[in-house]
């Protein structure tokens, strides 16, 4: 079929934005209609002065079969319909439809006998505005349900070919560009949705790629992929995971991982370079036809599902793969691959000149949450996983961003703002009550970089948030004592719920994500086998750049045995605090890196997880399966409410109440000073509907032996060991099983706990 270059008339008239809600009622992207029998073309730029749309057959090394100019509607929204007739007939679509845009504006407007790969009509890179329109890039539209690949890395030379700037501009990308394609609906299932409470969720940290390319008992062309994830769901359960949070699995900047596999030049494996919100990933996809990723990803929800399993993803809406500025003493030179050729000020938050980006999170600039169309994508997007995809909650990547208050030239974090994205989230996703039931559960990272970005405790009452003073406070008083002030007054706050966080503004515990490892930092093995990082290792543990110095880590004088059982303390604290612990994909078999704490970049068997485990691993994914199963056993361990200091039921038992090591109450005195190191509690079970009479835990934080003196465990009780950490009781029943605890005695019977230790008790 010869090329057809149609001139369709277009009116150029710049109306205001369309204050439209979601979810999408524009119906921006491509989509068919109703009946099936036209394709309608739909995309936002509040800024161009002429949009065409470039059809083609193939994603990749062919030409445009057509160019269509569309026409702007109210809303600044570019229309185009064409007829599925049309498609076939003139222009040889009769399968999948591959698409992109071009846009000219002021700094770059349209003019006859522009061709692809020339300057005509060219006057600036970027404008006074901070337009930055190049008809030489084709764009792949925001609203695209899928990608067709990715573009290479600016750190490869092919990449190259989607910069502006004075070497670049002229460059013509429309064969190698990634294309946009357009789906047909889909309707398969994605099974019933878990409805759990967040409180009683145990959250599991995993990528989706190396949770099985090392995993021989998967079939070769499903591990790495959304399949072979999928036929996890099992284990996982059986490890007593109840939802799994995966790293980012929106289309983001990998591909070269599979053409230079054994380098980390320009590599991506975490995913936080995000190039469209709506297109699942494709090289997670064993079915990598068009809508492949999309029945694939559904499918795998669909599995976890039926095994009761939460599917939460990772979300980056703070800034876009796209990147900054290629220099940062250069205006002109910037990625072009979507959202900045389209409206570069609607999407991005600019310097107060409108030359360069606002960037509070280091990896090129902010996503302008503030701006209503830029918002409006964000909830249509979150909308279509939720609905179409099937996934039942967010963790939002440095989640600030969502609460700026100014579009350009600043940035202020206003949970009060009833107008920024943290707020219109909450409205137009309703979260999930904290009973349990129908809705989302939505997790911040809560700090971002510089101005007052860092939020922990800041973020509106609806929201969970990774509590960073949990890992750090816990971290710091197993690793490094001594060396920071650490108070049994702080460990008690952090064990319980972090009410001084949370309670102010009506959030209860569970509002408290609690975690010791995420995915950026040392492993577990790690923090207690590493003084220090080593990212700059040989492959496959590197090299990797980046990665914060001060990790509160230590490695237990090199004693194997003493970094086991600092890690099972790190394991037991986490599973015995309030609120809701999150645990990181390897960690409950002590996976190591080797001291690398920034393995962003490393797509190897190094940072996939190993699925054949030594006596020691075997021994510790037990310990962590069995805590994990006694938290799920005790509701008194996944509290609604933050816990009471008094006797609410008149048993004669307060429903909290912490200990010295010698059995005396620990007054304000004890817990304010950081040169006591022991520190236990008791939870009457009876006030909480708990199986247990009483809970008691115990946890020496000093480096020698401590006698405990036990509590009362209530009347015509005894105390019954569950676990303890120490390395005499290291083994596969280091945790009993319920109905075979160890009898230890009632109460002022005396039990010693070894340097650094934890023990459980419960009371019947």
């Amino acid at each position: 079929m010869h090329f057809r270059h149609l001139v369709l008339s277009a009116c150029l008239a710049i109306s205001p934005p369309h204050t439209y809600a979601a979810a999408n009622p524009d119906q921006l992207g491509a989509r068919f209609d109703a009946t099936q029998t036209k394709l309608n073309f739909k995309v936002f730029s509040s800024r161009a002065t002429r949009v065409e749309v470039y059809l083609y057959r193939s994603p990749k090394g062919v030409q445009e079969v057509a160019r269509i100019p569309m026409n702007i509607r109210p809303g600044n929204v570019w229309s185009l319909s064409l007829p599925v007739g049309t498609l076939a007939r003139q222009y040889g679509l009769t399968g999948t439809v591959y698409y992109g845009y071009r846009a000219w504006g002021p700094n770059w407007p349209y003019a006859n006998g522009w061709t692809k790969g020339s300057n005509i009509g060219f006057i600036s890179d970027v404008d006074a505005a901070g337009n930055r329109f190049n008809p030489n890039k084709l764009l792949s539209d925001p609203y695209a349900l899928e990608l067709s690949h990715d573009p290479a890395p600016k750190e490869l030379a092919e990449g190259a070919i989607y910069a502006s700037g004075p070497l670049y501009r002229h460059t013509d990308n429309g064969s190698e560009a990634p294309k946009s394609i357009v789906l047909r609906p889909d309707t398969r299932s994605t099974g019933m949705k878990p409805i759990r409470a967040l409180k009683d969720d145990v959250i599991y940290e995993a990528h989706v790629r190396g949770l099985t390319m090392n995993d021989d008992s998967i079939p070769a062309a499903y591990r790495g992929t959304y399949k072979g994830a999928g036929m996890k769901a099992a284990a996982l359960a059986g490890l007593g995971i109840t939802a799994i949070e995966f790293l980012p699995v929106q289309e983001t900047q990998n591909d070269n991982h599979e053409l230079n596999p054994t380098t980390t030049l320009g590599d991506n494996y975490w995913g936080y370079m995000t190039l469209n919100y709506f297109a699942p990933d494709r090289r997670y996809a064993s079915d990598k036809s068009a809508g492949g990723p999309t029945r694939e990803f559904k499918d795998m929800v669909k599995v976890f599902h039926d095994a009761g399993i939460k599917v939460l993803i990772d979300v980056v809406y703070n800034h876009t793969g796209e990147g900054g500025a290629w220099h940062l003493d250069d205006k002109n030179t910037y990625n072009l691959y979507s959202w900045r050729g389209l409206d570069n000020p609607t999407y991005y938050s600019l310097s107060s000149d409108k030359q360069h980006n606002v960037d509070n999170t280091g990896v090129g600039g902010n996503y302008n949450t503030r701006n209503l169309v830029a918002q409006n994508l964000i909830i249509d997007s979150l909308v279509y996983w939720r609905d179409a995809m099937g996934v039942d909650g967010y963790r939002f990547d440095l989640a600030p961003i969502l609460g700026n208050s100014c579009e350009h030239g600043c940035f202020n974090f206003d949970k009060q703002d009833a107008s920024n994205a943290i707020n219109r989230i909450t409205n137009e996703l309703p979260p999930r009550p904290g009973n349990g039931g129908s809705g989302m559960d939505l997790i911040a990272e809560p700090w971002a970089i510089g101005g007052n970005s860092y939020q922990v405790g800041g973020f509106p009452s609806a929201w969970a948030e990774w509590n960073g003073m949990y890992r750090d406070t816990l971290r710091k008083d197993q690793n490094v004592m001594g060396g920071e002030a650490i108070t049994p007054g702080q460990l008690a706050m952090r064990f319980t719920g972090s009410s001084d966080l949370y309670q102010d503004d009506g959030r209860k515990p569970w509002h408290s994500i609690n975690f010791i490892t995420a995915h950026d930092g040392f492993t577990l093995k790690d923090l207690y086998s590493c003084n220090s990082k080593n990212n700059l290792q040989s492959w496959p543990y590197g090299p990797s750049d980046g990665g914060e110095d001060f990790n509160f880590s230590w490695n237990q004088d090199g004693i194997a045995a003493d970094q086991r059982k600092a890690a099972r303390n790190a394991l037991a604290l986490l599973l015995l605090s309030g609120g809701t612990p999150m645990l990181v994909a390897g960690d409950e078999y002590l996976r190591t890196l080797n001291c690398n704490n920034n393995p962003y970049n490393l797509d190897s068997r190094a940072n996939w997880l190993n699925w054949q485990w030594t006596t020691d691993q075997t021994q510790f994914r037990t310990f962590t399966q069995r805590m994990i199963a006694f938290r799920k056993a005790h509701p008194a361990l996944r509290p609604a409410n933050f816990y009471s200091a008094v006797d609410l039921n008149g048993n004669g038992m307060e429903q909290l109440r912490w200990f010295r090591s010698d059995g005396g109450v620990a007054d304000a005195a004890y817990f304010d000073n950081a040169n006591n190191h022991a520190i236990a509690w008791r939870i009457d079970g009876t006030e909480l509907g708990d199986s247990a009479a009483a809970l008691y835990v115990a946890y020496n934080g000093w480096r020698d032996s401590v006698p405990f003196s036990l509590p009362w465990p209530g009347t015509g009780r005894n105390w019954y060991r569950v676990a303890d950490s120490c390395a005499w009781a290291e083994g596969n029943d280091q945790v009993r099983n319920p109905g075979m605890e160890d009898l230890i005695g009632a109460e002022s019977t005396p039990y010693t706990v070894c340097g650094r230790g934890v023990v459980v008790l419960i009371a019947k």
